[in-house]
Parts: structure tokens; C-alpha cells; sequence
């Protein structure tokens, strides 16, 4: 293939079909992160053990995610992306073959961590960044599609999974769940064997503002990892917990995993505007807004708990947050070298999947001292509140150094 070819493949039909292909994988694979939240109650049941004890699964989850992400995303910057596929859903069906067997929560917890995490970690990060290499003017919006995969998982997986946990029970739903997801998402991988074409990148990609916001690269890397720690402990108690507060507000745990798909639903149409938002006010003003808005809505959680009031709630905390996370990427392409973009996002995201971990687990932990959910509600919000502070600094810190000059 001669040079002049080779950008040809970027942004064409091909890779569009890829794309939806990804989105299918991404949807499919999503469902290890979003299980632990549905079946938390009749696990714990089944177990009898605290909700801070049974909150560890997804804590457990979350940082197999994080951790499997890194080590996935390396095998697909050396070998593709199938490998990481293949194996990756190889390995979440062994874990949810192996949960459905467990015998003690640290069973379950291992499994959970070591391999249903990892697992679903190969069809996020390393998909995201696959579909970048095949498209230059639609990028943005391709990859925000393309994470959009695990938010759709999140809004069909949980009735589906209430559904067959309610008549199956826990463990034969999580054994179907594994041999699914390999039947399935293996298959799709092969159709993404082709590598992704070499374009000139460099020529149509705008160069970082280089010290722009007057502070060294690594400060600015570690204040985006404590922001990112920040909002997604916030964002977790909804996320995490909504089903098992539904159970004790009486209202049953069917009612909130169905909040838990609309939040997630409308998570996936934030998660696609947040590209849009961001290519015109820039990234770090599209994270001030979600985080924002987001704990904004955590009001709303402690001020209303009627069955409705927490479906509209559940819909606006999806709106409000899905955009958080990809803006972290956005922000990382604006502030730091492309070649270093790969390590420097995948740093935040790493940062952004231990504050779900800690806040999954943090939350339980507060309910089972004080008995409510309404201290891990404002335990979320202040969180969120340290998120703003830094992007709010980090806004006002560049208009403060052109005064003093």
C-alpha cells in the first residue's frame, strides 16, 4: 500500500463498522461491571454478612479493572487488539463460572477481582484505544461512541440480570452470564483482526499547550489523579448501591435496578454530548460541569426517596455524570505531548476506577455504622466537592499568573 492510501482507511466506512462492532463487544463484556451492583443484596443474603463486607465485591472488581486495563492495553499495543479479547473474555467467563461455584465471600471476592475485573477491563480501554488509531477528524466522538459500550451494558444488563437472579438465583445466573459473554464477544474479536492503518497523525493534530496552566506535567498528572479519585467516589454510591437502597426503602430491588439501567441509559447519551461539549468550552470546563451537576443530583438523593422522585433523580445523575470520565482523556490530548497521551490517560482512568473501588466499599462501610444511606450520600458529595476545587484552581491559576505579570 503506497502512502498516499494509507490515511484513506482513517474515518472511512471500515472503520465505522469496526466501530459498531466495538460497541457491541463493549456492551457485551460490560456486564462485569455492572453485575455486582444487581446481585448484591441476594448475595449478601446468601452469604449473611455486612453491606460494607458485601461491598467489597465491587471494590474488588474495580481494581481488577484498573490493573487489568494497563496489562490488557499493553498486549494490544504489541499484539492487537484480539488477543486482549480473546483472552480477556476467556478469562471473565472462568471468573463467572468460578463465582457461581464459590463457597465464602473471599471466593466470590477473588473471583471477582482477579478475573471478572481484568476480564471486562479488555473490552473498555484497550477498544478505546484501537478505535483511535482508526479515525483522525472524527476522533473525538468515535471514542466517546466507543465508551459509550460499557454505559449500554450498564442499562440492559441489570434487568436482564434481576430478572433471571429473582427466578434462577445468583450463581446458575452467573454461570449462563460467563459461557454468554465467551460464546459471543469471541467471535466478534476475530472480526477485528485487521491492524489499524499508520496515518499522519501529526499533521492534523492540534500540539499541547505546553505549560499552559503554569505548572509542571507531573503536578498537573497527580492533580488529575486525586480529581478523578474524587468524582468517582461520588459517583459510585449511586452506582453501586441504588438496588440494595431500593430493598430497604421497601420498594424492592427489581425497582432499582431498573433506576440503575435508566441512570446508566442516560449516562450513555452524556457520555456521547460530553464530545461534543467539550470540542467547544475544552476539557477541563466539560469535567467542572459534570462534577458539578453531579453532586447536584447527590442532593436530590438525600432530599427525596419516593419511588418516583428516585427514577427522575436516577435519570438526571446519568445525564449529569457520563461525561465525567472521557473528559479526563480530552484533557490529557489538550495539556500533555501525544506520545505520552497512552500512559497519561490510562494513569487517570487507573485513578478514576480505584475511587469507584473505594467509594463502592466506603459507602457500605458508612451504612453499616450509621444504619442510613444519608451520610454516604453527603460522604459522595463532599468528594465531588474536592473534584471542583481542583479544576476550579486549575481554571483560575493560569488568569492569576497573566495578572500578576
Amino acid at each position: 500500500m503506497n502512502a498516499s492510501s494509507k490515511p484513506s482507511q482513517a474515518d472511512s466506512p471500515a472503520a465505522w463498522r469496526r466501530l459498531s462492532i466495538a460497541v457491541a463487544i463493549g456492551t457485551i463484556g460490560g456486564v462485569g461491571m455492572w453485575s455486582v451492583p444487581v446481585a448484591l443484596p441476594a448475595v449478601q443474603a446468601d452469604f449473611a454478612v455486612p453491606r460494607g463486607d458485601a461491598s467489597l465485591l465491587f471494590t474488588f472488581t474495580m481494581l481488577g479493572f484498573a490493573f487489568g486495563g494497563v496489562a490488557m492495553g499493553r498486549i494490544a499495543d504489541r499484539f492487537g487488539i484480539v488477543l486482549p479479547l480473546v483472552g480477556g473474555m476467556l478469562v471473565l467467563a472462568l471468573g463467572y463460572v468460578a463465582a457461581g461455584h464459590a463457597t465464602s465471600l473471599w471466593q466470590l471476592m477473588l473471583a471477582q477481582g482477579l478475573l471478572i475485573g481484568p476480564g471486562c477491563a479488555s473490552t473498555f480501554g484497550p477498544l478505546m484505544a484501537d478505535t483511535s488509531h482508526w479515525f483522525v477528524r472524527r476522533r473525538g466522538i468515535a471514542v466517546s461512541i466507543c465508551a459509550a459500550g460499557n454505559y449500554i451494558a450498564g442499562a440492559i444488563w441489570p434487568p436482564l440480570l434481576q430478572h433471571f437472579i429473582a427466578g434462577q438465583g445468583w450463581r446458575p445466573t452467573h454461570i449462563g452470564v460467563g459461557i454468554f459473554c465467551a460464546l459471543t464477544v469471541i467471535p466478534l474479536a476475530l472480526l477485528l483482526r485487521k491492524r489499524a492503518p499508520h496515518t499522519d497523525v501529526a499533521a492534523v493534530t492540534p500540539p499541547p499547550r505546553h505549560g499552559a496552566l503554569g505548572i509542571s506535567p507531573n503536578t498537573l498528572q497527580v492533580l488529575l489523579c486525586i480529581a478523578g479519585i474524587g468524582c468517582c467516589v461520588a459517583m459510585s454510591m449511586p452506582q453501586v448501591h441504588i438496588v440494595a437502597y431500593c430493598g430497604d426503602l421497601g420498594y424492592g430491588v427489581a425497582r432499582g435496578a431498573e433506576m440503575l439501567a435508566l441512570m446508566l441509559a442516560f449516562g450513555t447519551v452524556s457520555r456521547v454530548a460530553s464530545g461534543f461539549i467539550a470540542d467547544r468550552i475544552g476539557g477541563l470546563r466539560t469535567l467542572l460541569l459534570g462534577v458539578s451537576l453531579q453532586a447536584f443530583a447527590l442532593v436530590l438523593y438525600m432530599l427525596f426517596d419516593g419511588l418516583f422522585s428516585l427514577y427522575v433523580i436516577s435519570a438526571l445523575f446519568g445525564l449529569f455524570q457520563g461525561g465525567i470520565v472521557p473528559s479526563y482523556a480530552i484533557i490529557v490530548r489538550e495539556y500533555f505531548p501525544p506520545q505520552e497521551a497512552g500512559t497519561r490517560v490510562g494513569l487517570c482512568i487507573m485513578a478514576t476506577l480505584v475511587g469507584m473501588a473505594l467509594g463502592g466499599w466506603m459507602s457500605g462501610w458508612i451504612f453499616d455504622l450509621t444504619g442510613s444511606y444519608q451520610a454516604a450520600f453527603a460522604n459522595g458529595i463532599g468528594f465531588g466537592l474536592l473534584n471542583i476545587v481542583i479544576v476550579l484552581w486549575l481554571l483560575w491559576w493560569p488568569r492569576r499568573r497573566v495578572a500578576v505579570a
